[in-house]
């Protein structure tokens, strides 16, 4: 490990707290703020907004873009419901203000919570520099504990240079026009969504992905539910295809692939993942233990360092928003030595926003195979919940459990199951039999039904399904 005394003194002006935290977003102000309540002094540093990707550039602003697209869905379809409405065109500076407005709304929200518990919010690039400090600008704040909280950056491939027509994610946020033609490098959560985005606002979007199937960390189900849908869509999308390089003109973007083929788009978007923002922290200088950019820990987000700890994304693991919040937490009273239990990674839930919405808790069927055995499967087609009939959405959701034993995954798709997710995660994280949830009681109508025939029909009594 290298030598850290030289930099355990400084001449620096230093402040001193039980908590500094470096990073401000969702697992970084969710630790600080439990902190505080818990009567720990805390210092939380940012180099660039509270709240983080999510808040500025991920999680909110997207599913602001993903609602008006609905909208825009809504009024172009609107004669299917018998509702006389048409699209008449997208006011790209008016849905950007909606968004925005969305994004400060919620800004100010947490910009008011981090005063009222009397954190030290620090605004500035911090550097880890000691294993109980942070300098931030020539200031060191230093740390009975530090957590490690900076999160992640979109990626891009070699040799690809974002800029102009070629664009992540944090630029596609916010485009003032409406490309006619997109290309999106990348077939997972971000890539799916934003070509959902750009088709319901009338774009021709083709999706090129790598692996054999899009969502190729979801169930097999999920992606083959997924590529039905998008083909009903109009989405076009190329599995397996490997980008061999693109260019770009003032007329557009030419992307070429392995297979030989050309595609001619206004824009080509990146979605090929997030890395961990970990580069220019001063981690593996300070003797952090770091793989491949990732900060390494162990079962409580204990780094190799007394004292240190890391969450979000820089630890491996699904790179998710509610991932980060609840490890903020964990750690939080961890610190305060309350010793909550361990969070259970495969218990996270996980939803992609795209039309139709795919949602999943626990293992996929190839994951409870390995670990299990012998495993049962069941499919309960949405078309026979009226809920989801009303709502004129395909899909179905499909249940994987240990041979006689609790469920282990929950894999759904259609429109608004999402909101199933907060049910399926307790059904999987109690470990309940398909029985317990076949004996509760749905409201009727409502999409929640569907979750309960499918247990129905996984305990052997199927009602509104076959088998």
């Amino acid at each position: 490990m290298p030598d850290t005394s030289a930099n355990t003194t400084s001449s620096s002006p230093e402040t001193s707290a039980d908590l500094v935290v470096l990073g401000a977003g969702s697992g970084g102000y969710a630790c600080a703020l439990r902190a505080a309540q818990l009567g720990l002094t805390v210092v939380l540093v940012e180099k660039d907004k509270l709240g983080g990707t999510c808040l500025h550039r991920g999680c909110i602003p997207t599913k602001a873009l993903l609602q008006a697209a609905e909208v825009a869905d809504a009024a172009r379809d609107g004669h299917q419901f018998g509702v006389k409405s048409a699209l008449e065109g997208i006011d790209m500076a008016g849905v950007n203000k909606y968004k925005d407005g969305v994004v400060a709304k919620m800004f100010k929200g947490l910009q008011g919570l981090v005063l009222s518990r009397g954190i030290n919010y620090v605004e500035g690039t911090g550097r880890f520099v000691a294993p109980n400090a942070v300098d931030v600008d020539g200031q060191r704040y230093t740390g009975r504990n530090v957590v490690l909280a900076t999160g992640s950056y979109a990626r891009s491939l070699p040799g690809l240079e974002i800029g102009g027509r070629i664009v992540t994610s944090d630029q596609a946020l916010n485009l003032d026009y409406l490309p006619e033609r997109v290309v999106v490098l990348g077939g997972g959560v971000i890539g799916v969504e934003f070509a959902s985005v750009w088709r319901s606002f009338g774009a021709d979007v083709t999706v090129v992905e790598a692996l054999p199937r899009l969502l190729p960390a979801e169930d097999d189900f999920c992606s083959k539910q997924l590529e039905r849908a998008f083909r009903r869509r109009g989405i076009m999308f190329k599995t397996a295809a490997r980008l061999t390089g693109a260019s770009q003109s003032e007329a557009g973007v030419t992307v070429s692939l392995e297979s030989g083929e050309q595609l001619e788009a206004d824009l080509l978007l990146v979605a090929v993942g997030r890395g961990p923002n970990t580069a220019e922290a001063g981690y593996s200088e300070a003797g952090v233990r770091m793989e491949r950019g990732f900060v390494l820990t162990g079962d409580r987000l204990q780094t190799n360092l007394p004292g240190v700890y890391a969450l979000g994304d820089i630890v491996p693991g699904f790179q998710l928003a509610h991932r980060g919040f609840a490890q903020g937490i964990f750690l939080a009273e961890e610190i305060a030595g309350r010793k909550p239990s361990t969070i259970d990674e495969d218990g996270i839930p996980r939803v992609t926003y795209c039309e139709p919405q795919v949602a999943a808790v626990g293992l996929t069927e190839a994951q409870a195979r390995q670990r299990h055995g012998e495993i049962e499967t069941i499919t309960y087609d949405l078309a026979g919940n009226g809920k989801s009939v009303i709502l004129q959405t395909r899909g179905a959701i499909k249940l994987v459990r240990a041979k006689h034993g609790p469920v282990l995954g929950v894999h759904m798709v259609g429109d608004r199951v999402g909101e199933l997710v907060g049910e399926a995660q307790l059904i999987v994280n109690w470990d309940a039999y398909p029985d317990d949830v076949a004996a509760l009681v749905h409201a009727h109508p409502t999409q929640n039904e569907a979750l309960g025939e499918a247990h129905l029909a996984l305990a052997g009594k199927p009602l509104h399904a076959h088998g």
